[in-house]
């Protein structure tokens, strides 16, 4: 079904947004040294960028599959067909391709003048931008801004899905469905908000409120914890793939 294919797409932005950075601090902080090479910083920041951002046009477009099949679900198999599937997938998957080619091809052209020192525990553009000249970095700032304007346009996009969502929820004549259903779709939308929260404030904020305790939060929030957290929210809670689970697992679930 859609739904599951969309998850399987999450579970592999997850774990690739999730390898991008947090190995490499592991290695260095057991080798105790923070070293990364030109082209690892480069490829990092793609990665970061590509995984994260397919991650969030993906979340917009389960949030539509979502829309679909709670409020019209006769028009389910018409309006998310295998094709259109196929198609709204690779649209995120070259969305995502897009913006990260952007950004690091935009950032890694600007001359260093500050040295070459990253405040943070893997390559951040708003760190890097720091090591810029002062008047070289104009580009990537607005570059950063339209990003963030369309990650806008996408979380405004879920909100109203999930409002016309709770909407047919709220008439659910049983209890326990509407329940079952709110305890499915808020888990989801708290961590798409922590998500667009923390990465806009991370990239946008003004470098007079910033001190390298709250960029590393903010760098946690929204580059580990979403990825970390979205397996629970759409694994754990599903019977499904509880139950697929505790078939190749004995023992790891009791079936209800």
């Amino acid at each position: 079904t859609p739904m599951y294919f969309f998850l399987l797409k999450l579970a592999l932005l997850d774990l690739g947004a999730i390898s991008t950075t947090v190995p490499k601090s592991m290695a260095n902080s057991l080798r105790d040294t923070r070293d990364i090479s030109y082209a690892g910083c480069a490829a990092q920041v793609f990665l970061l960028f590509f995984f994260l951002g397919a991650e969030y046009f993906l979340l917009t477009t389960m949030s539509y599959d979502r829309y679909v099949a709670i409020c019209r679900p006769l028009h389910y198999e018409t309006l998310l067909g295998s094709r259109v599937c196929l198609h709204m997938a690779a649209a995120v998957w070259a969305c995502g391709f897009l913006t990260a080619l952007l950004h690091t091809a935009n950032t890694f052209s600007l001359p260093l003048c500050q040295g070459n020192a990253v405040d943070q525990f893997f390559c951040e553009i708003p760190q890097i931008l720091k090591l810029s000249c002062s008047t070289s970095y104009i580009k990537e700032v607005l570059l950063l801004v339209f990003s963030a304007c369309l990650f806008f346009g996408c979380f405004m996009f879920i909100v109203v899905s999930y409002v016309q969502i709770f909407r047919a929820v709220l008439r659910i004549p049983s209890q326990q469905g509407r329940h079952k259903a709110f305890v499915t779709c808020l888990p989801h939308l708290a961590v798409v908000s922590l998500f667009f929260s923390t990465g806009s404030i991370a990239h946008l904020k003004p470098s007079s409120i910033s001190s390298p305790c709250l960029d590393l939060v903010l760098s946690i929030l929204y580059s580990v914890v979403p990825s970390a957290l979205n397996p629970l929210i759409y694994g754990l809670r599903n019977q499904e793939l509880k139950v697929a689970v505790s078939n190749l697992i004995p023992g790891c679930f009791q079936k209800q």
